[in-house]
């Protein structure tokens, strides 16, 4: 092959070419050295609008949660979820006779999914909006009004949780709500009817929880320490007279309306109550740390008192069993694990690890005893001890709470920084909402068991609760 013989006429045409392009690199330079774009520039979109503003106490509307906090938070929501299924079915279900393992487990499950409709459709709105200082509005009824706009990021946070979206403190405060009824069946375990347990627990979901939720973290609830125009200011982190002590009361009361089991055995399998007290363990740090609604640095202290406390009462537990009785036993230091779980809650926003390690001794022992001498002495059947390691590890830390609370930590000093006041406002707190659990749920137990019938027959009782009521059993 051979080239085309070289002519001046194409060596002109080259020239021409390159000196053109050159020219417009040179304009097209100059034009954006004095600001003016080229034409394609020329057709570029307009700036976009400015980003809206960050979330916070003082920016509540058309604004952007803070991404750090809001993925701590969904981390919490599945944290205290899994306490209820699997962790609490596991720890129930262990305790109880094999013969009645299905129903128990059942229980924490329907428990789960009745009290979530419930909560969508009216708790929430009642216990965690604003309303009276006895009891929340309706503005949030089955979750009405409660986005903004989730295809630009901006929300309306509810101003309890103000940098998280409000869908997610729903969500987190919907695992409080499941768990703390769901608490109460230890109580009438191996004898309630299921019927009877549904209707039981949705009412006492309204007409108990909601309220009380309300008085004690609502933003106006009559009771919320952070509540500039509250009554009593009662220091409650995470539950301590929301959750333990309103759960354990009634779960005494359940089981005075239904009176002893015909006969008892020893646990099912403790190993299954094993896993499920290490699923607590693990998911309360979600349910407590959770509670300071960010990821910043009192969350990291919830955390780590919780962590020390639940160590402290374990061992506290196991302790004293093994003085009393000669043999440390799985059941009982992990019962001691859960007493300073719950003992914690109330406090642990507000102590720091010294005071950690008081509590946590303190609802060892005091739990221990409630649940032997206590209950031996008074006669009531509270089968897997709801009363005597909740209400009463409730009440412990929630006193607790108004000895050690520490300013610098939680924003109130206690006791022993000179603020004795805080002990009364607790013992208040206690009283106040145990009064008022006392009596609603008899009334609601009462209603029950006119219109439904509240204890299995004897047959069933002795047949078991999972043939006779589910038809399965549990090999």
């Amino acid at each position: 092959m051979t080239l085309k013989r070289f002519t001046w006429a194409g060596a002109v045409v080259v020239a021409c070419l390159a000196f053109v392009a050159t020219l417009n690199i040179v304009v097209a330079d100059h034009s954006y050295a004095q600001g003016t774009p080229p034409a394609a520039a020329e057709a570029a979109p307009a700036p976009a609008a400015p980003a809206p503003p960050a979330c916070d106490a003082k920016t509540l509307e058309k604004c952007t949660p803070n991404s750090g906090d809001t993925a701590w938070m969904l981390t919490s929501v599945a944290l205290v979820l899994m306490m209820t299924i699997p962790g609490l079915g596991l720890f129930y279900g262990g305790m109880v006779r094999k013969k009645n393992v299905g129903d128990t487990v059942m229980t924490s499950f329907a428990i789960t999914c009745l009290v979530t409709v419930l909560f969508a459709a009216l708790t929430y709105s009642l216990a965690f909006r604003a309303g009276t200082p006895f009891i929340g509005g309706l503005d949030r009824a089955f979750l009405q009004n409660i986005l903004s706009d989730i295809s630009k990021g901006i929300g309306n946070p509810n101003p309890l949780a103000p940098t998280i979206p409000e869908v997610v403190y729903v969500c987190f405060q919907m695992t409080f709500a499941i768990i703390t009824p769901a608490l109460i069946a230890g109580a009438f375990a191996e004898r309630m009817k299921f019927s009877a347990m549904l209707w039981f627990i949705g009412l006492w979901a309204i007409f108990v929880y909601a309220p009380i939720a309300h008085w004690v973290w609502g933003p106006d609830g009559f009771l919320n320490s952070a509540n500039n125009d509250a009554w009593v200011k009662v220091l409650d982190f995470a539950g301590g007279t929301v959750v333990h002590i309103n759960s354990g009361v009634a779960g005494l009361m359940c089981a005075i309306m239904l009176g002893k089991r015909q006969d008892t055995g020893p646990p099912h399998n403790v190993v299954l109550t094993f896993i499920g007290a290490s699923l607590l363990w693990v998911g309360w740090f979600g349910f407590n740390a959770g509670s300071a609604v960010t990821a910043g640095m009192q969350a990291g202290m919830a955390m780590t008192v919780t962590q020390i406390a639940t160590a402290v009462a374990a061992l506290a537990w196991m302790l004293v069993e093994w003085l009393v009785r000669g043999k440390p036993t799985v059941l009982g230091i992990c019962s001691g694990a859960v007493a300073g779980l719950v003992a914690i809650t109330p406090a642990s926003g507000f102590v720091g690890p010294a005071g950690s390690m008081a509590i946590g001794a303190a609802a060892g022992v005091l739990c221990y005893i409630a649940v032997t001498a206590v209950k031996s002495m008074f006669g009531y059947d509270d089968a897997l001890d709801a009363f005597g390691v909740h209400a009463i590890g409730g009440a412990t830390g929630a006193i607790l709470t108004g000895v050690f609370a520490i300013a610098e930590y939680g924003g109130t000093p206690g006791l022993i920084e000179g603020n004795a006041g805080q002990v009364i406002n607790q013992l208040i707190g206690v009283g106040i909402v145990t009064a008022y659990d006392v009596v609603v749920t008899l009334i609601i137990l009462v209603l029950v068991s006119i219109f439904i019938g509240l204890k299995v027959t004897p047959e069933i009782e002795q047949e078991g609760l999972d043939l006779a009521l589910h038809g399965e059993s549990v090999q």
